[in-house]
């Protein structure tokens, strides 16, 4: 059988660089953090990418996001021949020394012997363990491997973290591509694949279950031919052991010639990764699919929806296994790479998937990271996801930047509660994270009114995003969340009154919503500091202010006919708007730009209700 070409990163390693031995109870690696530069459409500002549970990213079409997910599967490949670029992947399609395209990657380690301890740069606050190495391509072709020498605080000439880049990748994440416009039969490979992998770890758990249940039962069949597999490694490995001593010093006297005192040891590991070479089914098996009593047809010769739903029955199977701790420490950790999960797919199916996409990571032994154009795949209410917005700069390159992750938007259970519930009622909401100037209102009536001022004029308010956030409540959450951006965003709220009149006792008491501004001011304080929040507020709301009457139900119907029959009406509502888009426009009579508590109040004070006045407010 021809040998495999040997890439040119899989030069000779020094024998000082040899890992220990593993510890087989220890986690596997997972992904930290992505750096990709000089690649594609990526200039030499590195786009960086940190690796969450979920990662997804968004942007317009053409903007790199699907070159973010080609790189971790080049770097992954190195090794075996598959991690060469061509001259189109360099960018303008010609090699520039000064700037070759790089990538870089952050693995989370829990065990410091698997790839060397020199490797391993430990975090002073977290505890957490992380390997550091980096891949260039000086021309098309093979990229040359470097790690990160912590002691020496620099980039490795010569040696690298796990050694050969065949050991290194089964140390890192096993990547699962599938591209939006893949042949047939390579989506049918892709979900066959998966599918293996989940009929292996259900055979794993039985034999686990057996084994447990009773401890003097005799072996599984599994258990045998695992067994079986170990007892001929040993004794290849035995019979070998002459001829591999014999190897052994001649490569010994051929490397002392160059590094004086070296010895080479060749060391097979019979034991190791026994059920990792232990195929179930070979030749590959082929997947039907079709109605029940009737023809049954391979999977390739499905339509691209019913390959896409089968895709996602697989990863449900997979993400619904949940194995115990133990089980998937044990394991290797896989990574899902898809390029827009939502194409071809059912809108119920569409909800459906993102489910299932978030609920994979839960397994321990997932991360994924998605490109998307649907506002629906991003789920606010969740801990485990990271938004990266990928976009063209002026010069043309992409940049790419972490713009939200859950943990430093500080939100808390109310927060959580609040956003789950809005994507619920609302799932296009997530909208603002894919590009241009966000307006967050707080009801459906200035929704309504803001939309019909931008279809008279789209050319103008193009890139506008308005976001009602159905309640005041939501505001505070969505800012939360907006802050995280390095643009800017404006907020309408309703100022409310410090009073209401209750319905059933006819008396003044304390208004609730009132509090809220306290919280919004508290929210984009720092926003507000670097101009780059306007927070405007309606007194005391956007009916009174804007249309001289409060309207007693079908509120934003109402607002529609009004502006379209009174034009001072629809120009006010211009005038808001104008200045929400721009914070240098004047603000229009109806709303205020306020910075106290004291200032609010004061400017409500003429609107408060007496115990005689008609309740407004349960």
């Amino acid at each position: 059988m021809a040998k495999a070409k040997k890439s040119k990163s899989e030069d000779v390693q020094a024998p000082a660089e040899a890992a220990g031995t593993p510890n087989p109870a220890a986690r596997r690696p997972r992904l930290h953090k992505l750096s990709v530069s000089n690649f594609r459409c990526i200039g030499s500002k590195p786009v960086e990418i940190e690796l969450d549970d979920i990662v997804v990213l968004v942007g317009p079409n053409n903007a790199g996001k699907s070159s973010i997910l080609r790189a971790y599967e080049l770097v992954m490949r190195d090794g075996s021949g598959g991690a060469q670029l061509s001259a189109d992947d360099f960018p303008n399609g010609a090699p520039d020394p000064s700037n070759p395209p790089t990538i870089e990657l952050e693995t989370v380690v829990y065990d410091k012997t698997a790839p060397g301890e020199q490797w391993v740069r430990t975090d002073a606050l977290t505890g957490e363990m992380y390997v550091r190495e980096k891949w260039t391509w000086s021309a098309p072709g093979d990229p040359r491997r470097v790690g990160w020498d912590v002691a020496a605080q620099g980039w490795h000439a010569d040696q690298k973290p796990w050694g050969f880049a065949n050991v290194a990748n089964a140390n890192r994440p096993t990547p699962h591509s599938i591209g939006p416009f893949k042949k047939p039969e390579e989506q049918a490979a892709e979900v066959v694949k998966l599918l293996s992998k989940a009929i292996t770890d259900r055979t794993k758990d039985l034999r686990k279950k057996k084994t447990g249940a009773a401890g003097d039962q005799p072996p599984t069949d599994y258990d045998k031919l695992l067994t079986s597999m170990k007892e001929l490694r040993r004794s290849i490995a035995t019979d070998a052991k002459t001829a591999v001593v014999d190897v052994e010093q001649d490569l010994g006297r051929m490397i002392a010639d160059v590094f004086p005192g070296y010895v080479v040891a060749f060391d097979a590991r019979p034991d190791e990764d026994v059920e990792e070479s232990l195929a179930l089914y070979k030749p590959a098996p082929v997947l039907r699919m079709g109605l029940g009593g009737g023809f049954l047809s391979t999977l390739d010769a499905q339509g691209s929806g019913a390959c896409r739903t089968m895709l996602w029955a697989t990863l449900r199977l997979l993400a619904e296994r949940s194995p115990s701790k133990d089980d998937a420490a044990s394991e290797r950790p896989n990574v899902l790479l898809m390029d827009e999960p939502e194409l071809c797919l059912h809108p119920d199916a569409i909800r459906e998937a993102r489910r299932v996409l978030y609920d994979l990571p839960q397994t321990q032994n997932w991360q994924v990271m998605i490109t998307t154009h649907s506002p629906v795949f991003i789920d606010l209410s969740r801990n485990n996801t990271s938004i990266v917005r990928v976009e063209r700069g002026t010069t043309g390159a992409v940049e790419g930047t972490t713009i939200y992750r859950p943990t430093r938007a500080h939100l808390d259970d109310d927060d959580k509660a609040e956003l789950k519930l809005l994507n619920m009622c609302d799932p296009y909401v997530a909208e603002f994270f894919f590009g241009g100037r966000t307006i967050v209102v707080e009801g459906d009536t200035e929704y309504t009114a803001f939309n019909h001022v931008i279809s008279r004029d789209p050319e103008k308010y193009k890139g506008l995003h308005i976001v009602r956030a159905r309640g005041k409540a939501c505001v505070v959450s969505l800012a939360k969340i907006l802050n995280q951006f390095d643009k800017g965003y404006a907020i309408l709220h309703d100022s409310d009154t410090q009073f209401v009149v209750a319905k059933k006792t006819k008396k003044r008491r304390a208004n609730s919503a009132w509090t809220e501004n306290g919280k919004i001011l508290a929210a984009t304080a720092d926003g507000r500091a670097k101009g780059r929040v306007r927070l405007l507020a309606s007194v005391p709301n956007f009916e009174r202010a804007f249309f001289e009457e409060e309207a007693k139900e079908e509120k934003p119907y109402t607002a529609l006919l009004r502006m379209r029959a009174d034009e001072a009406a629809f120009g006010r509502i211009v005038a808001l708007l104008d200045a929400l888009r721009d914070s240098s426009a004047p603000v229009p009579t109806g709303a205020v730009e306020w910075k106290t508590i004291e200032d609010l109040s004061a400017l409500v004070e003429g609107c408060e209700p007496s115990d005689k006045a008609e309740p407004v407010n349960a």
